[in-house]
């Protein structure tokens, strides 16, 4: 496709403000420790900037902030500050780089929030600004509220703030309730003033509109948060900015390759589900069913695709349901190092499209389990479940297990959140030998079996209090995957069977490739 050209900069900033709007979304509490975590992803993937909270909030959001300001990180880290001195001294004492200063613009903050005048307002800006300078700070001023503002004194707002030493100004559409055209026209007066920032948030759905509207306008640093996370309906997405600039226009923002890694950590860190088909990172961002689709994929990876998932750190996956053809099956079967004949192909994708009618998502598990039906295999387990106790009882879940590893029985226990995290805990045990839940064996130090939950996803298929539950894992171990499905009343069983099943048909695919390569030996 032919780029339209969008700005004349071949590099736009992200201020990335995920520790701080982020964490304002409803239940999202992080801690210090998960903080510093999101904060180095951020800074590997090349963010310029980050809020790193609210120093004003308490000593706690402080020493969150101090943590991720003392980390050395290539990143500005900066603090959100409000309109009064004592957030610039909280911030100072947090040894970040910069604040956020963010002041009334709208009258329904100068007058209703905080009962002041427009000139009271301009006035305590710039004594702010001057005193954050004096004590070597980098300055931002927001106006809160600034797509609602009387566009003159907006100008007159920020433009004071410039004039007092600010390094740049921000337009901030704080309840997303500006369309592009608004949004155009008035970055297009503040962009004129000096360097300016796009704060933007996804009520009406224009965040992204709004910020490809403010950098035409002349903007050239964009505010947003990993997921979109934030209040109400979020903020505008840092991975979709940066791959539609990116794709889009040939402009610069982070390292691509790193999105993906970065939006799985802010989900962990968060709580924050990842919608399956949210672009960048959902499930099904680069996931086909389709046999048509999936045909043409095979061809051509572009064929129906924007940019190839490794873009932004992903893998093409093809997904297999009552839309699956011949050619979508055939390689999802070479994928686990499956051949079949054309006859026995034939027979495959047809129970695959039965599975499918039937409203369920087909597995590898279930795949594989087909082929080897098909072609009258019998399969050998190498790991099976044979006992599973749990209690979630007092402050510290417990999980027990008993699996039959080839011809021996091992039993094992382990703690932790929750439940089935301590079930998961248990058989990483098992596997290791150890008997206890300490955090599994690597492959060839204690005996181990090493291996990632990539993926884990739970629905209920029944309703009540006692509905049944599907739990969907994804494992991989190596450069294997598999993802598994298992169901039951019990969350718990349902989740340690399917792992146990997972780590089952990969075991039994590196045996299988172990028989066909003369000499080699599996690496556990």
């Amino acid at each position: 496709m032919t780029r339209t050209p969008l700005t004349d900069l071949d590099e736009v900033q992200l201020l990335d403000t995920t520790l701080r709007d982020g964490e304002q979304m409803p239940g999202v509490s992080l801690t210090p420790g998960e903080k510093v975590g999101v904060a180095r992803e951020l800074d590997a993937a090349g963010v310029h900037l980050i809020e790193a909270g609210s120093a004003c909030t308490s000593a706690g959001e402080r020493e969150a902030i101090r943590r991720v300001a003392d980390e050395g990180l290539n990143a500005t880290v900066t603090s959100f500050a409000r309109g009064v001195k004592r957030d610039v001294d909280h911030a100072l004492d947090c040894g970040v780089g910069g604040v956020n200063l963010v002041v009334p613009a709208s009258d329904k903050h100068v007058e209703t929030k905080v009962g002041s005048t427009r000139d009271e307002v301009v006035e305590t800006t710039v004594e702010l600004v001057e005193y954050a300078k004096d004590h070597g700070l980098w300055v931002e001023v927001l106006g809160e509220d600034g797509s609602r503002a009387d566009l003159d004194y907006l100008e007159r707002l920020l433009g004071a703030g410039l004039d007092a030493g600010a390094d740049r100004i921000c337009y901030c559409d704080t309840v997303g309730a500006a369309d592009p055209e608004r949004t155009a026209a008035v970055v297009s007066r503040l962009a004129n003033l000096g360097p300016t920032s796009l704060h933007t948030h996804d009520d009406l759905g224009f965040g992204l509109a709004n910020v490809h509207a403010g950098l035409k306008a002349g903007a050239d640093t964009v505010h947003g948060t990993v997921l979109g996370v934030g209040e109400r309906a979020g903020n505008v997405a840092l991975e979709e900015v940066a791959i539609a600039l990116g794709e889009s226009y040939g402009v610069d923002t982070v390292d691509l390759a790193r999105l993906y890694r970065l939006c799985r950590t802010v989900s962990e860190a968060t709580g924050a589900a990842l919608p399956p088909n949210k672009a960048v990172c959902g499930a099904n961002a680069f996931a086909h069913e389709s046999g048509i689709h999936t045909d043409g994929t095979l061809k051509d990876g572009t064929m129906y695709e924007p940019y190839p998932p490794e873009t932004v750190g992903r893998e093409r996956r093809l997904v297999l349901g009552k839309h699956a053809g011949r050619a979508g099956v055939k390689a999802a079967l070479a994928e686990h190092d499956v051949a079949v004949d054309d006859d026995e192909l034939r027979e495959v994708v047809a129970r695959v499209k039965e599975l499918g009618e039937r409203g369920k998502r087909v597995t590898d598990a279930d795949l594989l389990a087909i082929a080897d039906d098909v072609r009258g295999r019998e399969r050998e387990r190498h790991v099976e479940l044979v006992d599973l106790s749990a209690t979630s009882g007092g402050n510290l879940p417990t999980a027990s297990v008993r699996l039959r590893v080839g011809d021996e029985e091992r039993v094992a226990s382990g703690t932790g959140a929750g439940p089935v995290d301590a079930g998961l805990e248990a058989v990483r045990a098992a596997l290791a030998g150890d008997g206890d839940g300490e955090r599994g064996g690597e492959d060839g130090a204690d005996g181990g079996v090493a291996f990632d939950l990539d993926s884990y996803h739970v629905d209920a298929i029944t309703g009540g209090t006692d509905a049944v539950v599907t739990v969907e894992v994804d494992l991989s171990r190596g450069d294997r995957s598999v993802s598994v499905s298992a169901s039951d009343a019990d969350i718990t069983r349902a989740s340690v069977v399917g792992m146990v099943d997972g780590l089952d048909r990969l075991l039994a695919a590196e045996a299988d490739a172990a028989d066909a390569e003369p000499g080699a030996v599996a690496d556990d």
